[in-house]
């Protein structure tokens, strides 16, 4: 294995062969040295640098019904809510004051008109009051080619759409009969027509999956020549079908931990100069999660800016941290987090990704 990554290292090729050998990686000094691996090719291709996105967490209202999810359709016992106006200028604004650089308006899937109508008054009103200076990633679930459109007018200039799994028939078994993976492909590949930067992710550690189905999602990520990508481990919600398929999750978290920076660390090997988050779900599972995910070859968190009336509501999973922090304590403490690792936080950039970078110069 020492061989494999060291013909990384000097710029060989990383193929399916390569990346069933290295997520079978399972002893300490394996995994040390797989992650030093990544992080020296994050360090060539990105640099010892973090970009922050000011993450705000618009609504939870959703129309999906996926089997996974804690803000499904019918989860009867969530706490809806959709943030004001005022309430997400006022969090764009924290932001831009913070030298961010850059925001995430995340929400449940909705494509009512008066849903469109609103993220593209909120876009242009973001971009505004920050002067064009925010940049503006969307990640709001399937919209048709219109609607896409209409929103990257507006001012957005990343999307991100997580299609979950690449294996069509996974995908079924994570989703009702109405929920079609072959339009959620569909959208991916409008997306990067329009010229979005395009991104997407993947869960992994879900009941059933095999380790194929996982090197698969890493070559799609490729095929789909992605600019960026936010992928995660499934963490249990109880409020939902899946749940009853992992009843003794909680024995798992640290196996589901190291399959995570195993991810990160392939990904970043396999694709070298996207974008790729080091997410909250990673706290969850360590106390040091994130920075650990940096150093797994991650360049991208995501402070929540999101306010602590509604945080505690978009729960995508259960044991969600952070929930209680305010955006200016989350700031301080990922930035001294990022520093003692010895990285340094990009700050008033919108943190575009190489990738796409190479591809316009193209």
């Amino acid at each position: 294995m020492n061989a494999v990554l060291e013909k990384i290292r000097k710029g060989g090729p990383a193929g399916e062969e390569e990346l069933h050998d290295l997520l079978a990686l399972h002893t300490e000094e394996e995994l040390d040295a797989l992650y030093r691996t990544a992080y020296e090719i994050k360090c060539r291709f990105i640099g010892k640098k973090v970009s922050f996105r000011g993450l705000i967490e618009y609504s939870n209202v959703c129309t999906k019904n996926c089997y996974y999810c804690g803000i499904r359709r019918d989860n009867f016992h969530a706490d809806r809510y959709t943030m004001s106006r005022e309430q997400v200028y006022e969090a764009a604004s924290f932001a831009w004051k913070a030298s961010y650089g850059s925001v995430v308006i995340q929400s449940g899937e909705r494509s009512d008109p008066a849903f469109v109508k609103e993220i593209e008054t909120l876009v242009r009103g973001i971009k505004e009051l920050s002067r064009n200076e925010l940049g503006i990633t969307l990640s709001c679930g399937e919209q048709t080619e219109e609607t896409f459109r209409k929103w990257k007018e507006a001012g957005a200039h990343r999307y991100l759409l997580r299609i979950e799994t690449s294996d069509p028939v996974f995908y079924g078994k994570l989703h009702p009969a109405d929920h079609s993976y072959f339009q959620r492909l569909e959208c991916l590949k409008t997306l990067r027509k329009l010229g979005y930067q395009n991104g997407s992710g993947v869960m992994f550690g879900l009941p059933g999956q095999t380790q194929e189905q996982m090197v698969r999602d890493l070559l799609f990520f490729r095929e789909m020549d992605l600019d960026m990508i936010g992928m995660g481990p499934y963490i249990v919600h109880s409020e939902t079908p899946l749940a009853a398929s992992f009843p003794d999750f909680a024995l798992h978290k640290e196996e589901l931990f190291t399959l995570s920076l195993k991810m990160i660390a392939c990904a970043r090997i396999l694709l070298r100069d996207v974008n790729i988050a080091s997410t909250t779900a990673l706290q969850s599972l360590h106390p040091s999660g994130r920075e650990m995910g940096l150093l797994a070859g991650a360049n991208v968190i995501m402070p929540n800016c999101t306010p602590p009336s509604c945080k505690a509501s978009y729960d995508l999973y259960e044991g969600k941290t952070g929930a209680e922090k305010s955006p200016e304590e989350a700031r301080k403490e990922l930035q001294d987090s990022v520093e003692r690792i010895g990285e340094s936080v990009v700050f008033n950039a919108w943190g575009d990704s190489p990738h796409f970078a190479a591809k316009r110069k193209g």
